[in-house]
């Protein structure tokens, strides 16, 4: 009896598993990061409220940074723009959508006045960095001051009492950092970047035995990976009635992942900027932000049939990219 069945049968199968164990090491090493990290800072004399502005906001941008990295320096820098734009309009359409879906959820005033004009700005200025079809160093740079700028105003606002909008966590003040902190930190690094290398392989293998371009692994399955933390945290705190949360997640998220991510890899590694992205996919990402803010500016609420239309617009936004 041949054996070649199953050795093309195994090739699949073990690519799924790459993929699917990335995934859940990107969303342990997050999680591990997020509680590490901020017992480290506190214990070390670092304001709580500072710590959720910066270290945590860092956290859930982690995924993006370790994948968009790792992708576009081992692989091709499409996977590294790509996922970030996929990220950005699956954080939109789908993870604000689901958890509409779930809850209607009512939208903070201060949250979508205060952050909104952040995540537009970030938005634009990175189509407008990539029109002349490559994000060079001091593109990057630019990207990053406006990060510092953005992560001053979160510790400005979270000094003069107002809650921050990246992520929901327990600090307690009265921590002190201890080796096992350490080890626990060391360990997120390491589940982040072997979560990295899982999806990373996992659905290149997959995806181009088929044809599929690197562009449209990041924009698509690359990018739901990475959105996943997003998602699963949105969906839970909308189930809950913390409408505030998921919809303060899903801004900061777009925030950090354009200002961090794309800065440091343009620093770091260059990106070229193909003309499809500048044609359709950067049109796509500002479609997509402005429209939400609209949604969330217009009513102040983002009910059922909102939820309905974001994730049909992303739906709409997949099947174009299909081949």
């Amino acid at each position: 009896m041949s054996l070649a069945p199953l050795a093309i049968a195994t090739g699949p199968l073990l690519d799924l598993g790459l993929l699917l164990g990335g995934i859940l090491f990107l969303y342990l090493g997050a999680e591990l990061l997020v509680n590490s990290a901020s017992k480290l800072a506190v214990g070390f004399g670092i304001n709580p409220a500072t710590v959720g502005v910066t270290i945590v906001a860092f956290a859930t941008t982690a995924p993006e940074l370790f994948v968009s990295t790792v992708g576009s320096i081992g692989i091709g820098d499409d996977i590294g723009l790509g996922n970030i734009l996929g990220s950005n309009i699956a954080n939109i359409g789908l993870v604000l959508g689901a958890s509409a879906l779930v809850r209607p959820m009512n939208v903070n005033r201060d949250v979508l006045m205060k952050h909104g004009p952040f995540m537009f700005a970030a938005a634009a200025l990175l189509v407008v960095l990539g029109l002349d079809g490559s994000l060079g160093a001091l593109d990057g740079a630019l990207l990053l001051a406006l990060l510092a700028g953005f992560t001053g105003y979160l510790f400005y606002t979270s000094q003069q009492g107002e809650v921050a909008v990246t992520e929901e966590v327990e600090i307690d003040d009265s921590a002190s950092a201890t080796v096992r902190d350490g080890v626990v930190l060391l360990g997120a690094g390491v589940c982040l970047l072997g979560g990295s290398m899982g999806l990373l392989e996992g659905s290149t293998n997959l995806l181009r035995a088929y044809g599929f371009s690197n562009l449209f692994i990041g924009l698509t399955v690359i990018a739901f990976g990475t959105s996943l933390p997003e998602l699963a945290t949105s969906v839970v705190s909308a189930f809950r009635g913390e409408a505030e949360f998921s919809i303060g997640n899903v801004i900061g998220s777009n925030i950090y992942n354009v200002l961090a991510v794309i800065g440091v890899l343009a620093v770091v590694d260059p990106l070229r900027v193909a003309p499809s992205v500048q044609s359709f996919h950067f049109p796509v990402l500002i479609g997509f932000t402005v429209g939400a803010i609209a949604l969330m500016a217009a009513s102040r609420r983002i009910s059922r049939p909102n939820g309905v239309a974001l994730l049909g617009g992303y739906a709409v936004f997949v099947y174009f990219l299909l081949p």
